[in-house]
């Protein structure tokens, strides 16, 4: 397997990842909030079609057609749109734009998800197909350092929210950032990809050591796993870690093709 090759599979793991965190985070928190408005369904079906492009995708390049594009480049819009929904929500608030309503407002970072899902799925099209250049793939990397750190601050909000009682709540608020720092430096300069590659593996298990942490934060709960549908909507969000996992699968596809395209000699 060529390193484009890589790079594809790694872009369609990412964005499946992602796509898999907003079906079933959307879905819960949208089911708690009884779905009053009829547009709220929209994340969790346009994600779980997107995910079904983005397993086809990493499964069998042929599938990358147009119909795929045209699933993510909708998926992109629908996080734009769902960003707008969660500001108005938020503004509506009692007492309008306070600490207190963006903490337990709509969350305002959770609809880029999937427009970050929509756009690792082009580019894994466009690395398939020998369209994705250097510059593209430079801006590429800053994007998805840009999307770590976004994470990694909604992380310290609700990290912050829950008064960092375990001191391992603080990795998710110190590792990403430096990591995408060291992601964008490797995107512009070209070169340092040694430290880049292995901070970004440590984000990648870093993902999933938060799924199994949060997972015990909900066993935790009165009730335990035994009060499942009560304790995973009230408990620690298991769709949130992988977020950096597949963030990080995806700037690790960039460095490859950044990689790649060094000269030889």
């Amino acid at each position: 397997m060529t390193r484009q090759q890589r790079a594809a599979r790694l872009l369609d793991m990412a964005s499946a990842i992602l796509m898999a965190g907003v079906a079933t985070d959307s879905t819960a928190e949208h089911y708690r909030a009884g779905f009053h408005n009829p547009v709220m369904f929209v994340a969790p079906v346009m994600s779980s079609i997107g995910l079904t492009a983005s397993i086809a995708g990493a499964s069998d390049p042929a599938a990358r057609g147009s119909a795929r594009r045209l699933i993510f480049a909708t998926s992109i819009l629908t996080g734009l749109l769902g960003l707008a929904f969660h500001l108005t929500n938020v503004s509506k608030r009692p007492g309008g734009w306070s600490s207190t309503s963006v903490f337990y407002g709509a969350p305002l970072a959770a609809p880029l998800a999937i427009t970050m899902a929509g756009v690792l799925g082009l580019a894994a099209s466009h690395v398939v197909f020998g369209s994705l250049d250097r510059s593209r793939a430079r801006v590429l990397g800053c994007l998805i350092a840009a999307g770590l750190a976004g994470t990694s601050v909604e992380a310290a909000a609700l990290h912050f929210r829950g008064a960092f009682q375990n001191p391992l709540m603080y990795a998710p608020v110190v590792l990403p950032p430096v990591a995408a720092t060291a992601l964008a430096g490797a995107s512009l300069s070209a070169r340092r990809f040694g430290p880049a590659r292995a901070l970004l593996r440590a984000t990648s298990l870093l993902g999933m050591g938060g799924t199994l942490l949060h997972a015990w934060g909900v066993h935790r709960r009165m009730g335990g796993w035994r009060n499942w549908t009560q304790n995973v909507l009230a408990g620690p969000p298991l769709p949130a870690p992988p977020a950096f996992t597949g963030l990080a699968l995806a700037g690790l596809a960039v460095l490859d093709l950044l990689e790649s395209d060094q000269p030889r000699g």
